[in-house]
């Protein structure tokens, strides 16, 4: 397989981690688009979240609590912080393995593209 994600989680790429356990990683964006970008990326080879099946559930659940533990660590809980999953082309999506952007440390305007 060619998945960048699934390169960094096995080990065979570097990557500036922030977070690991069994089921999921986090790690800095390398082309960041807020001071604080990070995203929460599951161990298991999901595509797209068109590809989360309802056995996906507690793993999408664990990717929120984790995105939310970090965002208390990088001190941007309070202030405010956004959450993202690309789908697809249309949707922004580069690397094809389910990840979860969490963005923040500056004032996010509300345009979204």
């Amino acid at each position: 397989m060619d998945c960048v994600f699934c390169k960094i989680i096995e080990g065979s790429l570097p990557s500036r981690q922030v977070f690991e356990n069994e089921r999921v990683i986090a790690i800095h964006d390398i082309k960041p688009e807020a001071p604080v970008h990070i995203l929460v990326i599951p161990k298991k080879h999901i595509p797209t979240m068109n590809d989360v099946t309802d056995g996906d559930n507690e793993l999408i659940a664990e990717m929120f609590s984790v995105a939310r533990a970090i965002a208390k660590e990088q001190g941007i809980a309070e202030a405010g912080y956004r959450l993202v999953f690309n789908c697809n082309k249309e949707g922004g999506q580069i690397v094809y393995h389910l990840h979860l952007h969490i963005l923040g440390g500056k004032q996010l305007t509300t345009h979204i593209a």
